[in-house]
């Protein structure tokens, strides 16, 4: 692995990701490039709000004033990023991370990731950002644009961060978690990590033959593997078995093998994030 984006902003998450982008950068030897956006300034410069009825001299005095504002506003605003890329690099590096990179840009969040998402071999994030509502624990609207839209793993950092030592990988036979299945088995990210393969779904010949595959792979890989079908809710039951069996990471595909992948997060996967208080791996 050589190089990792961290999505970095002004929310609590930013600690966090901080932590999980050092425990990945040690485990793999990336670097890390810090990536802060600034949204388009909105509400600037609408002259077609005024009144007609303002006088020419007091409207263009009435412009000045708010060209001027957004002028200083859009000061402050670098400003404060380039505080928070300066102090997550002084986090990063505190940690040992030697190769950390800031990078600060105006625009759509999704669309500066797709323009160096070709480098990285993955992409950090947290669950929720600076404006998201944690009373009804909505997932972050960026989050969900960007796993829709990026071809690389996407890591959706915890709150906390806690030291891995068991993953779990939730598999149900379609591309985006037998892609999931064939990075960890070539990721050092993964490395000497104990691993549960959970299936939720039919227990059918197919399916045991899907599964066998997979821990053939893993175990190929050397990883020490076990492997299970169980029957019933989804996110109820990968939820228990992170709870239980002590996980510290969550692999899933970010869509089920039937979902329509180009216009929503799965269902079950939308909820495994919310549920989850363990930072989440997603392959599209």
């Amino acid at each position: 692995m050589s190089k990792i984006i961290a999505l970095v902003d002004g929310s609590i998450y930013a600690k966090s990701v901080c932590d999980h982008a050092a425990w990945i950068a040690t485990r793999t030897g990336a670097g890390v490039e810090l990536l802060h956006v600034l949204g388009h300034r909105r509400g600037a410069g609408q002259p077609n709000n005024l009144s007609g009825n303002i006088a020419l001299g007091a409207r263009s005095s009435l412009l000045k004033d708010l060209s001027d504002r957004d002028v200083e506003t859009a000061k402050v605003s670098q400003k404060s990023g380039r505080t928070i890329l300066e102090t997550a690099k002084a986090q990063l590096e505190a940690a040992g991370v030697q190769n950390v990179t800031t990078r600060l840009r105006i625009g759509d969040i999704v669309e500066e990731v797709a323009e160096y998402e070709a480098d990285p071999d993955l992409i950090l994030i947290g669950k929720r950002g600076e404006a998201a509502d944690f009373a009804t624990l909505d997932l972050g609207s960026n989050l969900e644009r960007i796993v829709r839209s990026s071809h690389k793993p996407v890591v959706v950092a915890a709150r906390a961060f806690t030291l891995v030592k068991r993953f779990l990988i939730a598999f149900d036979g379609g591309a985006s978690s037998r892609k999931a299945v064939d990075h960890v088995a070539i990721s050092p990210l993964f490395a000497g990590l104990a691993c549960r393969l959970l299936t939720v779904g039919p227990d059918t010949p197919e399916i045991r033959d899907q599964l066998a595959r997979a821990t053939s792979t893993l175990e190929a890989a050397g990883h020490e593997v076990s492997s299970q079908i169980v029957q019933g809710p989804p996110d109820l039951l990968i939820a228990s078995a992170v709870e239980t069996d002590d996980i510290g990471l969550l692999v899933m595909g970010a869509y089920g093998h039937s979902r329509i992948r180009s216009l929503i997060i799965g269902s079950t996967t939308a909820e495994m994030i919310r549920l989850c208080k363990i930072p989440v791996v997603l392959f599209r």
